[in-house]
Parts: C-alpha cells; sequence; structure tokens
C-alpha cells in the first residue's frame, strides 16, 4: 500500500473510530446522580489509542467523544472531554506500546497497561476540569463515578481488544499491534 493509499485508509479509520466512540458513549450510557453517566466509550477510545496509533487514535477519540457531550447535553464538559479523551488515547497508545514491544498475540499485559494508564489520565483529567469549573467538593464528588466507568472500559477494552489482537488480519491492518515488528 503506498503512502497516500494508508493516509487515505488511517483517515477513514479514525473517522469511523470517531463515529463509534460517540454513539458507544451516547448509547449504552447509565446516568448517574447529581451529574455524568458511566458509558461504554471509554472501551472505544482504548481500542482507538490502541489500534490507531499515536496521532489518528487521540484525534479519533477527542473528536468523538465531544462530540457525544454536546448532544448529550454536556456541552459545559466538551472543551475539556476533547483535550482529556485525546490524551487518554495517547497514554493508552503509549503503554500498549511500550509494553506490546514484540507483537504477542496473547498478551494480556499490554491491553492491560493501556486501559490501566487511560483510565488514570481520564479521572485525573476530570477532576482536574471539574475543580477548575465547580470547585474541589464536587471535583471529588465525581471521581467514584469516574473510576467505575473507567473499570467498566477497561474490562470490555481488554475483552475486545485481547479477542481482536489473536485476529492475525487485524494485528496486520491496523499500526501498533506489534505486527510490523513480526514482519522481515
Amino acid at each position: 500500500m503506498n503512502h497516500r493509499s494508508k493516509k487515505v485508509l488511517n483517515l477513514v479509520l479514525a473517522a469511523l473510530f470517531a463515529a463509534l466512540i460517540c454513539v458507544a458513549t451516547m448509547v449504552f450510557t447509565i446516568p448517574l446522580p447529581g451529574r455524568g453517566y458511566l458509558n461504554t466509550g471509554d472501551c472505544f477510545v482504548i481500542l482507538a489509542g490502541c489500534l490507531m496509533g499515536p496521532v489518528f487514535g487521540p484525534a479519533a477519540s477527542a473528536v468523538g467523544s465531544a462530540l457525544a457531550d454536546v448532544i448529550l447535553g454536556f456541552a459545559v464538559y466538551a472543551p475539556g472531554t476533547f483535550v482529556i479523551k485525546g490524551l487518554m488515547a495517547l497514554a493508552a497508545c503509549a503503554a500498549f506500546r511500550a509494553v506490546n514491544r514484540n507483537g504477542e498475540k496473547h498478551a494480556l499485559v499490554p491491553v492491560v497497561s493501556a486501559g490501566v494508564a487511560g483510565e488514570f489520565v481520564m479521572i485525573a483529567g476530570y477532576f482536574l476540569y471539574e475543580t477548575a469549573l465547580f470547585g474541589f467538593k464536587t471535583a471529588i464528588g465525581g471521581v467514584p463515578g469516574n473510576c467505575l466507568q473507567g473499570a467498566g472500559g477497561l474490562v470490555i477494552a481488554g475483552a475486545v481488544l485481547g479477542a481482536l489482537l489473536r485476529n492475525t488480519y487485524i494485528r496486520e491492518f491496523f499500526p501498533g499491534t506489534g505486527s510490523e515488528k513480526t514482519k522481515r
């Protein structure tokens, strides 16, 4: 595949991931008492970071997540979500690549590392964002819900990514999954 075709493919996949993240965030939601909601969008943010790499993964995650906030009526969170989810995908990508250097097919450690790194960024990011917007007392009240959301995203992403990485075609199709190191 030439460079131009690969770039177009990455743009299309990033747009698809952004749409998937937006829909997963909006459709599979559980409202939390007070404010916010649990959703499955984090699963796909982690997947985007791991599968799409350090540029397209964070871009898709930022756009899809912020768009969901706007559509769901949480526009005040959209700017923070844009930054936080982009950084979350970037952290997941970095952790996944650091631990998955040899491209093992059934490696649980890279998947869990990616999820933990990404969810840590999400929890810390929303705490800082809410502290700036609403104050410390309000922000600290959001931490348990963000931890629940993070745990759910980690479990679902781990299961989905683990299954995807067992498929050789998927590993060759997406950058950063280790397949490029096994080709010689």
